[in-house]
Parts: C-alpha cells; structure tokens; sequence
C-alpha cells in the first residue's frame, strides 16, 4: 500500500517542484505515449489456465478469470468448459446498455462433474497479502475503489472485505432471486454503463478483455430484459475454451499493464487531469470503471 500510494505522492512532488522553480512545464505524455514508455517488466502475461475463448461466429472473445475473487465458482466454470458444456449453446440476451447473456436456453444440459449451483461469492475477505492499489477520488458505492491483480475492485476497511465491482466488460455468473442459485452455467458481460447497483449481489469471476465489441454490437432482444424471442435470434457459441487447452499456436498472447507501476500511476495522472487540445475543463477525478486498463499483444521474441 506505502509504495503505491508512494508513486502517485511522487508525481506530485515533482509537479511541485518544477512549479517553483518557475521552469516551464512540459507537455503532460499522452497514453499512447505513457504505455509506448513503459519497462516491460511493468506488464504481466495473462495465465492461460485462466484466460478463456469464447469462439463466435464474428470472432474470438478472450475472458479472463478472476480465482482471487470467486475462486469456487471459477473452478466450476473452468470444469464446464473443459466439459464442453457451452459448446453449441447460444447467447440468448442482448439488454441495450445493460448486458450480454449466454445460456442453455432449455436448461437442460447436463453438468457433468461440475455443480449446477454454488454459495454466492459476493465478496471476500483481505489482509495485507491481498494487492490492492487505491484510487486517490472518492467512490459512491463504496469506502475505498481500486484494483487487484488488473481487475476493478473497491473495499471496506471497516469490515476488511473486498469485492469486484461491475464494470464495462465484467464477467458475472446469473442468479435467480435466491443468493446461491447461480454457479457459473448461466454467464453475463456488462456492455452498458457500469451497474454498480449489482455490486455485491452478484458474483463476478472475470472480466473481457478483448472482443468486447462483439458483444456489444449484437442486435438488441425485443422480449422483456432484452431476451431474444425465437431461437432462430440466438448467436450460437462455437465453443468456449481455456488457452492452456489449446497449442500455443492457436492461443492469442495477451499482456496486461500492472497496476502496481510507476506507469500505471502515470497513466492515472493522465486519466484526471486530460489536457489535450480537445479537453478544456479536466475532471481531476476519476471513477473505477473510467480508469483505463490496457492490454497488449504480448511482443514478439
């Protein structure tokens, strides 16, 4: 916690000092230029044990998964998938501005080894072991907002629990009105404005991160909740497959900027104060969900 509060008190200092010493400032470093900058070491490789390829008809959907949060559910997703549960089933909801959903829609496909429901992972417990790298704004859903091994998360400090929160392209297991009704066969990504409402009633165990796109641009269900009306509406899904599964060759090499970085504090800084040609009033704060986190494709060796 000293040291990443600690970078962000850095760029401060040295915004102060250049300040008084009446030098001229210089140009604040765009992202583009902040990321092309940054030390390899500053990025991780995304765990191919849990990274997960959802194959649509348009493309590739890469899903990472999040064991430190939902370890439970994670470890029945990973058992779906390697039991070709979801292979041949079908997105069956597309909410405008809300979410995509993705199901048996007859509900009838067997489990396999897997467990059909599991006690809701809504949060969890942390100690100092636990990563955690604070945002210096206020947040309105809870005490504290950051991130934890590269996914948006927030935390009580009174409580000691922390929880992921329900960003653009969060992961999340669907639930009937009874908390341990869900388990991981019915799945969702918010594709809409971050539903924060759903923070801690719902347990997310992943997030998108690439191909979110092509979830977003499917057509909108005209049933109630954005379901589609006629199977023939459903986009089929090809198959969902984890990377470590698949021969190297076949997977796609993704890397994720640490958040534990002199870069990640630098892009932060850019993130709240924007001073671009187009930005005239700069925010000086800015939200979890708000707070760009990059990927890459890993580089070539």
């Amino acid at each position: 916690m000293l040291i990443r509060v600690g970078l962000f008190t850095l760029l401060a200092c040295l915004a102060c000092a250049m300040m008084a010493s009446g030098a001229p400032a210089a140009p604040d470093p765009s992202m583009a230029e902040i990321l092309a900058g940054s030390p390899v070491a500053d990025w991780r490789i995304l765990d191919p044990e849990y990274t997960v390829y959802m194959q649509l008809p348009k493309g590739r959907v890469i899903i990472e998964l999040a064991p430190t949060f939902a370890p439970n559910h994670v470890a029945n997703v990973r058992t779906l998938i390697r039991e070709g549960y979801f292979d041949g089933l079908a997105i069956i909801r597309v909410q405008d501005d809300y979410v995509v959903q993705w199901a048996d829609p007859d509900q009838k496909r067997p489990v396999g080894a897997a467990s059909a429901t599991l006690k809701a992972e809504f949060d969890r417990s942390y100690d100092g072991a636990t990563p955690f790298t604070p945002l210096p704004d206020p947040d309105t859903y809870a005490p504290i907002a950051g991130f934890t091994d590269g996914f948006p998360a927030a935390r009580d400090p009174a409580t000691r629990t922390t929880w992921l929160t329900h960003c653009y392209g969060m992961v999340g297991a669907g639930r009937a009105n009874d908390a341990d009704s869900g388990g991981g066969t019915e799945l969702y990504a918010v594709i809409g404005h971050a539903p924060r409402q759903l923070d801690r009633n719902v347990t997310l165990l992943g997030r998108v991160v690439r191909g979110i796109d092509l979830m977003s641009s499917l057509p909108r269900g005209t049933e109630a909740l954005g379901f589609y009306k006629t199977p023939a509406e459903f986009t089929p899904i090809l198959s969902l497959k984890l990377a470590a599964d698949l021969p190297p060759d076949q997977r796609t090499s993704l890397q994720a900027l640490r958040a534990d970085t002199a870069t990640f504090a630098a892009l932060l800084h850019n993130r709240r104060f924007r001073k671009d040609d187009w930005y005239k009033t700069p925010a000086g704060r800015i939200d979890v969900c708000n707070m760009p986190l990059p990927i890459r494709d890993a580089p070539s060796k």
